[in-house]
Order: structure tokens, then sequence, then C-alpha cells
């Protein structure tokens, strides 16, 4: 795949300039008006409590609705956020102070948050106890803390806890942030686009200019590097892996522009957005090692010389990418806090159905992958399987294909071959010799001794007859004749061979049996 890396850092603007923009929209809407005492009047018609109004039925909920408030400058209701009974004024000033120490404290760290209406029950605290994370201080850690609390006949809510509130002012004042705008003129500071200071977009962009520089060194050490190991001038295999790390450089301009996010919300949009590209970049870079991989395979001798094993090779290599990109999408669904077990349980059940609607198709396809796997037929063996008899041509997944004799093609389906017993004639070591010859009945017991000997010579002399298991034997008398047994086997494999030399151990046997005076019977019957 061609990646063009100025469209690709065109792109990479945008992306972050109308991701800011949507985190400051989306920071600006305002929360339901619903009133509490309207709500609590209300009759509770289910046994569940009802959602909170301003979204604090869960730790996460609480955490984002009281950034969103404090960015607006929207400070009567970021208050609602807090487990205070001071007044307004003074619920104003900590609500300010809070909105520094999350926005600067918590600058080079992810907060915990949680989705749940319990709150995350391992985390060491008390079940109604939250923590979602810790500054450092002068003095030490302080951990912010949120409490579930319920107000008279209300659901339950998260609320900022009162001791950390207590706490707040003299972290504040302990707490320098802000520390890089003390180098940064007044007016960049003061002008601002979409809620952000201009100094902000400046040293955003500036940014990106050194995660593309970056991107471009490691694509030229991966360009030296593919080529020192591989020793390949291809520029198509150093080019391909340009769209993964783009990808990758893409992700590392967002992580870049968390750290200088303006608020937590918009930081925690940004780090989300950079895991979820660092894992599509992994996932992309690990599906392109495996199409080398597959593609040595296919260009040994030994693949190249079955399509059984091509076919094996190239079910792998998508099978390992769907692997890959059922782990990546995994790994997203985690991170988006969505329930894992459901979409398990989800695509077992839809696994299911689509086994029992391509059972036939899934039969033979292990079908296919046993008989390639355990050879007991290769292309080019000549075989006998059931009712058919022929020269293997191709063993694919779903079926394998014989020429008989007629010159006719058969497919049978690799289910059924799995099952049938195959004879594979090209895997003999050597070749069955197995005649019996009848002479006439007035044929006198020494010119039977002289045609016994006579063929056992032929045989213990003919290079191509394995000696030790050669023998002639005078087996009886049968109707209308005597008979002799010839057995022994051929030290030969090809058929066609085998038959030219049983050819001149007929013609030489007819020779035996004419000098010695007798002939050969013909089927009679005497009355």
């Amino acid at each position: 795949m061609k990646v063009n890396l100025n469209k690709t850092f065109i792109s990479l603007i945008i992306c972050i300039f109308f991701s800011m923009f949507s985190a400051s929209v989306y920071a600006q809407k305002p929360a339901p008006s619903t009133s509490p005492s309207k709500e609590a009047a209300k009759p509770v018609q289910h046994e569940t409590p009802l959602d909170d109004p301003l979204g604090r039925s869960t730790p996460q909920g609480t955490v984002i609705g009281f950034i969103k408030s404090a960015d607006k400058e929207d400070y009567e209701r970021a208050i609602e956020y807090l487990d205070t009974k001071q007044p307004p004024k003074r619920a104003q000033q900590l609500a300010e102070q809070l909105q520094v120490i999350l926005n600067w404290g918590l600058a080079d760290k992810t907060p915990k948050l949680s989705n749940k209406a319990e709150g995350d029950l391992e985390d060491g605290l008390k079940p109604n106890k939250e923590r979602i994370g810790t500054v450092k201080t002068s003095t030490g850690a302080f951990d912010i803390i949120l409490e579930r609390v319920q107000r008279g006949t209300d659901p339950h809510v998260w609320l900022f806890s009162s001791e950390t509130l207590r706490h707040l002012p003299e972290v504040h004042r302990d707490f320098e942030y802000n520390r890089v705008e003390h180098y940064v003129p007044k007016y960049l500071r003061d002008v601002r686009l979409f809620n952000y200071p201009l100094w902000r977009w400046i040293a955003i962009a500036l940014l990106i200019l050194l995660a593309w520089f970056i991107t471009w060194v490691i694509i030229l050490g991966h360009r030296i590097i593919y080529r020192q190991f591989t020793r390949s001038k291809k520029k198509q295999d150093v080019k391909r892996f340009k769209g993964p790390i783009g990808v990758l450089a893409l992700a590392l301009s967002f992580y870049i522009a968390s750290l200088l996010s303006y608020s937590l919300l918009t930081r925690l949009f940004f780090i989300r957005v950079s895991e979820t590209l660092v894992i599509i970049g992994l996932t992309w870079l690990c599906l392109y090692f495996v199409d080398p991989i597959a593609d040595r395979i296919l260009r040994s001798k030994d693949v190249t010389q079955s399509s059984g094993k091509i076919a094996i090779a190239r079910l792998l290599n998508k099978t390992i990418k769907a692997i890959f990109i059922i782990i990546g999408a995994t790994f997203i669904f985690y991170m988006a806090n969505l329930n894992l077990t459901a979409v398990i349980t989800g695509l077992g059940v839809g696994g299911i159905a689509v086994a029992f609607a391509a059972q036939k198709t899934l039969e033979n396809l292990f079908g296919g992958v046993m008989i390639i796997s355990d050879q007991p037929i290769r292309v080019g063996d000549y075989c006998k399987a059931g009712e058919f008899q022929g020269t293997v041509e191709d063993i694919g997944l779903r079926s394998t294909k014989l020429r008989t004799l007629n010159r006719t093609v058969v497919s049978v389906p690799n289910g059924q071959l799995a099952t049938m017993s195959l004879e594979n004639f090209t895997l003999r070591d050597k070749i069955l010799f197995h005649h019996k010859l009848q002479l006439r009945y007035d044929t006198s017991a020494d010119q039977l001794r002289y045609v016994i000997a006579e063929i056992r010579k032929v045989l213990y002399e003919h290079p191509k007859v394995e000696t030790a298991t050669a023998r002639v034997r005078f087996t009886g008398f049968h109707v209308s004749a005597v008979e002799l047994e010839v057995f022994a086997y051929v030290l030969e494999t090809v058929y066609e061979n085998f038959l030219a030399i049983q050819e001149d151990i007929l013609l030489r046997c007819i020779d035996i049996v004419e000098k010695s005076g007798t002939t050969f019977a013909l089927p009679s019957q005497t009355t």
C-alpha cells in the first residue's frame, strides 16, 4: 500500500484541528437542566435508581461533567459536583482551584475513571470511595478522592469528597502550575481560537513537524536495516511499511498534543485517540510482517511441488492475519470499556451459527488439512480411493482431483476422502510379480522338474528380481491342468519399467516350457 506522506501530514493537521474543535464544542454543551426537586417529586416506578441528570451516577461522569462545566466557566454548575456546604462564592473558589489541580497536576498521568455505578471495587479503598489520581506536591502526594453520597431520597451520586476539598487551598498554594505560560508573550496568551490560547496552536503545529521528522528518520532507518538484513533492492518492499509507520507517527503527534492540552478532558481525548492509533499501527505492522514469511515459505522447493501445501500456507497466512485483527480489536474494545464478555459471547454464538451453516465446507476444509499434513497421497501419485483410481493432479482445501485412466477428472470431496481407505501405488518400494502357469496333464515329472529349475534360474539370475523372496512351486492338480506358481518381487517402483521386466520373464518362461517338450494346457473336459 502506497502512502503519501504529504497527504498524511495534511490529514493529520486537519484531524487534530477538528478533534480539538469537537472537544471544545463538546465541553461547552450544556447539561440537562432538570430540577432535582422535580425529579425527587416524581414517583419511583422502577426498582433500580434513576440516572442522575448531571451524569454523577459514575465516577467517570462526575469528573467529565465537572471539567466540562469548569472549562466553560460555569462554576455555578461545577459546584454541584462538590461535596461541600460552603457559601456559593467560597464553593466557586474551590471549583477553580480543583480545575487547576486537575488540568496541571495530572498533566503527565492518565486519570483512572470507572464507568460503573459502584466504582472500582479493586482499588483498595472503601466501596463508596474512588481515587481518580494523585498529585505530587512539595509536602508529599495528594490523592483526589470521589465519594458516593445520597442527598435525601435522590439517587446515589459521586462527588468530590469533603476531605479532598478541605486540603485544596493548601495544595493550590504549593502547586506551581502553568509554568510554560510565564515565558509566552501576553498577546499569544490572550488571543484564543476555539477556547484555546494561540500559543498552544503554534506549539502543536511545531510538535507535529517534529513528529514527522522523527517519522522520516524512522522510515530511513527502517529502509537501511531492511535492505541490510534482507538484501532486497525492491522499493515496494520498503514503501509498504510507510502506512503503519505513518499511523504510529500520527499516534505520537496526538500524544504530544495531549501534553499541551488546555484541559484534562481534552487530554483524555487525545490520549485515547493516541492509544487507539498505536494499536491500529502495530496491528497493521504485524499484518505486513506476515506476508514476507508466507512468500518465503511459498518459494521453497518443497512447497512449489505441492499445490496442497501452497493452499495451507495461504490459509495460515489469512488465519494469522485474522488473529492479529481480532487481538487488536479486543484491545480497542477493552480501552473503550466495552463488556468483553458480551462481545466474546456474541462472537461465540455467531461462530456456532456459521459452523452449522457451513458444516460441509468445514468438513472438507479440515479433511484437506489432514490429507496435506499426513500426506497419504501427494500430487503426481497414482492411487485408488474407493471406486476411483487415477493420478492425483491437485489437492485443494475443498476437494482432490484425480485423473483416471479414461483421461477424465474426478473431484473427490476431502471430507469423504479423509474417511476412505486410500491405496497409494506410487509409494511402493517394489512390485509383485505373481503368475500361475498351467501345463497339460500328460506332462511328465521330469519335465516339471526341468521347468521349475529353469524358471528359478531365470529369477535368481535376473538383476531386477529380489532373490530372497523369489519362489517357483508345483501347487497342485486342477480340472484340466497341473499348476505352477511363480512368486517374486521386482525391484522397480515405476510401473512402466516393471511391465518391461515382467514381459521379459514371461517370454523366457514360454521358451522354457517349449524346450521341456510340453505345452500349456487349454480348458478341456474328457467324458
